[in-house]
């Protein structure tokens, strides 16, 4: 512009600001590239930023966090648009492309998503805010101390204001702060973080609106479903080929080999588990008639390297051990034999069991593949479309499986239908990747539910052999855990109890942990708390044997236990801290009103587990009838999780946890009997209905520590509080799950 023109520089700059549409702040994640292209300054929709806002005011924040229902997508904005200054009515919250050069890894497990996004999320948006405090400052020629940025708007001191819509294409030209001048808001300020904001997918999940994996439509589509060997490890070497390609709806038939390569990688979400498994494929034009195709196929397998694991012949293994004494030593703080030894502590011996347990998502394994051969001298390609907890990964596979490289594949990540650890193992994405190249269609492979149940990686069954002393005074003297359980090449399987042990093998005197394996084929994964949904009801079952055998009051004998206030590991604030572990013991041991007289058949169960960074306790109330019927009539949470984000979504998770944990104590195991899974779908893992729940009231200290997740630490200590609740009730001690096999029905 010439000076002719009569305008300044500063004029030129509010003119343009006025006119300009919708742009995209330039914000990124380390890792990306150190700036976006220049088309991200004039209102571009590449997607290598946080934050998007219009003219209108309207303001777009992407997620690039797997949504399985935890609430992550939800959660996450609410801290950009906080600290951005934003109305959360004016957000809208989208998915994010799978791009880790954008937006680093992009995964949810292990209670993680929170803690590790945290810091990032305030980063974009207090960058947001300054940049737009900024634009705001050249645009009223004001000092930009005197701005503040609330409810979409930065205003000024003297009242007057621009909205964030207003100063949004010249917020775009400031540069980006330095993440070390950054200032953040102070709690007391928040007008977001803390309250409760409904799930931003609530009304299309509601509707049938939202779309699942299960759901996807691709142009040219076929269906598949994909048939295993009843036993792990056994391959097809022939089957009616001709018979099922001639039926009616079914496009081809054909047997793939297995591939274990496909899943050999050092990540632990692979290692092995996303290998394709020797089976028979079948593809058609819907889901019905490849349905109904297998059942009429008629398969020979060769079995000769198959599993023959077996329920009760584990048990008898793990009894066996159990009396034997053995295993190999792992933790020693040394005086353990010496405390057994002393005549005048009691002594007490339990052999506790859990069996293996299925997810059972409430949608079933899927995943849609198109893999597209080249032409013209092109490199091949391929399209995934998928629920995943990791889907970069898909990635890597496809790598493995095909040789191809990263930017020959497209994954197109889409909302969970439940994950609980089963969606970070990718076998279903492998085998419906296979089936595509094969058969040379885009094609969707939809597993039933019996396929789901046969060829989950499941929570490892297990035992665990206990013994404890207690002494003269009533205080604990020694404690002794033999953990018998299930090995793979050496090493304890996935999810097996060793995780959460941190409370006896650092913080009990005279303490001592043993480790038994057996070698076994049968997948096992992370499953909801992985190790901890297990170990809780060892140890929170037998510290209130423990008290019991002492004539202590429970919540007496746990608070002891705790000690002086402190962190277990000095400087680690992810670590158990006994301060935060007595404050929520006694908070749900009031809230239960801990002692109060119970009538006959009724009884309190007290229990505290720490895992995930998070500090739970709970109290059950149980009833318990003549003729063995149990209800859980109420159950007492209180967390300390930190600072809560998003008060809904933390209730949220923190109920179903405890549904989930009292669905899967009362009803639900998996047995094999010669390498075969015994148990086909709904009608024989039973999944708790509506009317047993429980009334459940959570109570959550916030503490001044930061922030840290909710999907699972408030699982485990459900088992223990409802097992040591039975025990006031009844008198009787429960030392194994499922409650059905013992011969109680849950109402």
């Amino acid at each position: 512009m010439s000076a002719k023109s009569g305008l300044t520089r500063r004029e030129l700059l509010k003119v343009s600001a006025a006119a300009g549409g919708g742009v995209l702040l330039q914000m990124t994640l380390p890792m990306a590239a150190a700036s976006p292209p220049d088309d991200a300054l004039v209102g571009s929709k590449e997607l290598n930023v946080y934050v998007q806002i219009d003219r209108d005011g309207q303001i777009t924040i992407y997620s690039s966090i797997p949504e399985m229902g935890q609430g992550i997508k939800t959660t996450l904005p609410m801290i950009i648009a906080e600290e951005m200054g934003a109305r959360w009515e004016d957000v809208t919250v989208m998915d994010a492309p799978l791009d880790r050069g954008k937006f680093g890894v992009q995964g949810a497990g292990g209670s993680r998503s929170v803690p590790a996004n945290i810091g990032t999320m305030r980063r974009m948006g207090a960058s947001a805010r300054e940049m737009l405090i900024g634009a705001a400052a050249l645009l009223m020629e004001v000092d930009r101390e005197d701005l503040e940025a609330q409810d979409s708007q930065v205003v000024h001191t003297s009242g007057r204001h621009r909205s964030f819509g207003q100063l949004a294409s010249l917020a775009a030209e400031q540069p980006v702060p330095d993440p070390d001048t950054l200032t953040y808001k102070d709690p007391s300020d928040y007008r977001i973080i803390g309250t409760s904001v409904s799930g931003v997918d609530n009304f299309v999940i509601a509707t049938g609106l939202s779309e699942f994996a299960i759901d996807v439509d691709v142009p040219g589509m076929k269906y598949a479903t994909y048939v295993r060997c009843p036993r792990v490890g056994g391959t097809a070497v022939r089957f009616n080929q001709s018979e099922i390609k001639d039926l009616p709806g079914v496009t081809d038939a054909f047997i793939l080999a297995p591939n274990e390569a496909a899943g050999a990688s050092e990540m632990w979400f692979l290692d092995g588990r996303a290998a394709l498994r020797g089976g028979v494929a079948i593809v058609g034009d819907d889901t019905w008639s490849v349905f109904d195709a297998r059942r009429k196929l008629n398969v020979e397998w060769d079995e000769s390297s198959a599993s023959t694991d077996d329920w009760p012949e584990m048990i008898a293994w793990a009894e066996r051990t159990a009396e034997a004494g053995g295993g190999n030593v792992i933790a020693d703080s040394g005086g353990v034999d010496a405390a057994f030894a002393d005549a005048g502590n009691q002594t007490i011996e339990a052999f506790y069991q859990f069996p293996y347990a299925a997810h059972v998502c409430m949608e079933p394994m899927n995943c849609t593949a198109d893999y597209r051969k080249g032409r013209n001298g092109e490199p091949d390609a391929l399209e995934v479309w998928l629920g995943s907890q990791f889907p970069g990964q898909v990635i890597e596979i496809a790598g493995r499986l095909f040789g191809m490289k990263p930017e020959q594949v497209q994954v197109h990540p889409l909302r969970m239908g439940g994950g609980f650890g089963r969606r970070a193992i990718h076998d279903f994405a492998t085998e419906a990747m296979a089936i595509s190249h094969r058969a040379g269609v885009p094609v969707k492979l939809t597993w039933t539910r019996t396929d789901d149940i046969h060829n989950d990686h499941f929570r490892a069954g297990g035992f665990e052999n206990m013994k404890g002393a207690v002494g003269p005074d009533g205080k604990l003297a020694a404690w002794e855990q033999h953990y018998i359980g299930f090995g793979q090449n050496g090493r304890p399987v996935m999810g097996s109890g060793l995780r959460g042990n941190e409370l006896p093998g650092v913080a009990f005197p005279n303490a001592r942990i043993k480790l038994s394996l057996k070698e076994i084929a049968t997948p096992c994964g992370a499953w909801r708390a992985p190790g901890s949904n297990t170990n809780a009801f060892v140890e929170q079952s037998f510290i209130h044997e423990l008290a019991v055998l002492a004539g202590r009051d429970h919540l007496e004998f746990l608070l002891e236990l705790m000690g002086e206030p402190r962190w277990i590991k000095e400087g680690d604030i992810r670590a158990l801290n006994t301060g935060r572990a007595i404050d929520v013991i006694k908070l749900a041991a009031k809230k239960a009103q801990w002692g109060r007289p119970m009538p006959d058949g009724s009884g309190l169960g007290l229990s505290f587990y720490f895992c995930h960074a998070a500090h739970v306790a709970e109290v059950a109330e149980v009833r318990v009838t003549a003729d063995r019927k149990i209800s859980v009539e109420k159950v007492w949470v209180a967390v300390d999780v930190g600072p809560i984000i998003n008060l809904s979504g933390a209730l949220s998770q923190v109920q179903g946890s405890v549904v989930d944990g009292l669905s899967t104590m009362a009803l639900q195991q998996i047995t094999m009997r010669q390498g075969v899974i015994q148990q086909d779908n709904f009608d024989e893992y039973q999944v708790m209905r509506i009317a047993p729940t429980p009334e459940i009231d959570v109570h959550f200290i916030e503490s001044d520590n930061p922030s840290t997740g909710l999907g699972e630490p408030a699982l485990p200590p459900l088992a223990p509080a409802v097992a040591n609740a039975i025990f006031a009730a009844t008198g009787e001690r429960v030392r194994s799950m499922p409650l059905s096999e013992l011969g109680y029905t849950l109402v």
